[in-house]
């Protein structure tokens, strides 16, 4: 790459990213009211709207994409190789190496607000005292007796299965960047996703998603 980077363009991926069982990223516990859920979920603290915040979703991509090319380290850390063939380096940053020569981030991911559509359709859920969400109970099975075990009921917020959030993201292409295999990139991360899961206890069913998205050049760019 040149010593001199000069950005070419803005391609921007938008879409919609829809829940097929309840979703759950974690938010603050600051303020719980009496009678609250023991594990509320992120809202915008002025609207009280829940959102997907674009550090949960590059997190996952990221996550991803290193399992599939192999550049998840023995301790689990992110990738910091910073070889100019690793795509994950060049696309997300290398992890903690500020010595190297792929120049900035590529992939910038906006927080991901609720959908109109969905903001109508949860309404119903505050007259329940409930903002945006449903509340699901669980319990931890004994497994000596089959019952439920003693002092494990917890409540958890969820975003309800059916819910749509409005999907962002920009991607910088400097002269000199294979566009194609970076665009190509970020689609696989975004396919592999539907497979996956997006926010906390997936391995128990919990955010299961859908992504519809189209990949054009930004306006201005």
């Amino acid at each position: 790459m040149a010593s001199s980077l000069k950005l070419k363009k803005h391609v921007v991926i938008t879409g919609t990213l829809t829940c097929k069982t309840g979703m759950r990223i974690g938010g603050s516990k600051d303020d719980i009211e009496i009678g609250g859920t023991d594990n509320p979920i992120i809202r915008d603290p002025v609207t009280r709207l829940p959102y997907i915040p674009g550090s949960s979703l590059k997190g996952k991509l990221r996550s991803l994409l290193e399992y599939k090319e192999g550049k998840v380290g023995s301790d689990g850390a992110p990738c910091g190789c910073g070889q100019p063939t690793c795509q994950v380096c060049r696309i997300f940053g290398p992890h903690k190496k500020t010595d190297h020569g792929l120049g900035p981030t590529r992939i910038i991911v906006r927080d991901a607000p609720l959908s109109e559509e969905s903001r109508a359709a949860l309404e119903p859920l505050l007259e329940q005292g409930i903002d945006y969400a449903e509340v699901k109970r669980e319990n931890w099975i004994d497994r000596r007796t089959g019952v439920a075990g003693k002092g494990g009921l917890r409540t958890q917020e969820r975003v309800p299965a059916g819910t749509k959030f409005d999907l962002t993201i920009h991607v910088r292409l400097f002269e000199g960047d294979d566009e194609k295999g970076i665009i190509g990139f970020i689609e696989q991360g975004l396919k592999g996703l539907e497979k996956e899961y997006l926010g906390g206890s997936g391995t128990r069913g919990y955010g299961w998603v859908d992504v519809d998205y189209t990949v054009r050049k930004a306006n201005g760019a």
